[in-house]
């Protein structure tokens, strides 16, 4: 079990990120499977727009753009949110109840307006220019976690995971980066590495957050 003693032990590196969530993945793989199956079903509407737009059909396509995007923002982002929640109690170890998956429901206004506030900071520093998008990507990444781990409002959990980040904002654009080879990795095992791929930089990122929130509660004096 991943304590809070055990996680301030541990450096906010992506190397000991990935490796807690190497260790927590085989421990909780099942779990996490059916996280990673659950979200792959919720999210599968907002494809359609690809496909519709492959067959050149500027109405439907409008309908479906605005569908897709309404569907992710009120139905499937606050499952993915409740995803976030699930990952990081298999992070800390522990009892694994699968019905908080769907926390982002019992906080749902919030975590719709917080997920919004996100996209929208996020969108906004990639439109006038890519690299203060990547900025705002990593520094906010604390941000469903603080929602769901912290009940944190919108507004205060973009505050909070921007002060978390200072200093480790390098470190999670590398582990952004590590994705890449990790999934790439996945393809090479005939397809079926992939659900490992993503389930370990899932647990990853929510390790990440657990080191430094954990570290960040060590009294001063220590």
């Amino acid at each position: 079990m991943e304590n809070k003693e055990s996680l301030q032990n541990l450096k906010p590196t992506a190397g000991e990120a990935y490796s807690l969530g190497w260790r927590q993945m085989f421990k909780y793989f099942l779990y996490a499977f059916l996280v990673i199956v659950v979200l792959g079903i919720i999210q599968a509407p907002v494809g359609w727009t690809r496909e519709v737009h492959s067959i050149h059909f500027p109405v439907m396509f409008s309908f479906f753009t605005i569908f897709s995007l309404a569907f992710y923002i009120f139905v499937a982002a606050p499952i993915k949110y409740g995803a976030y929640k699930v990952f990081l109690n298999i992070i800390r170890g522990g009892e694994i109840e699968m019905k908080e998956l769907f926390y982002g429901f019992k906080d749902y206004i919030n975590i719709v307006l917080a997920n919004i506030l996100l996209m929208a900071i996020i969108g906004i520093g990639i439109v006038f220019l890519l690299v203060p998008g990547i900025i705002f990507a990593c520094r906010l990444a604390f941000v469903p976690y603080l929602v769901v781990d912290k009940k944190m409002e919108a507004v205060k959990a973009v505050e909070e995971s921007w002060k978390m980040t200072r200093g480790h904002g390098w470190t999670i654009f590398l582990m952004a980066l590590m994705v890449i080879p990790i999934f790439i990795a996945g393809l090479i095992c005939l397809g079926v590495g992939v659900i490992f791929s993503i389930i370990w930089a899932n647990l990853a990122f929510a390790a990440m957050y657990a080191i430094v929130e954990a570290k960040k509660e060590i009294p001063e004096s220590v």
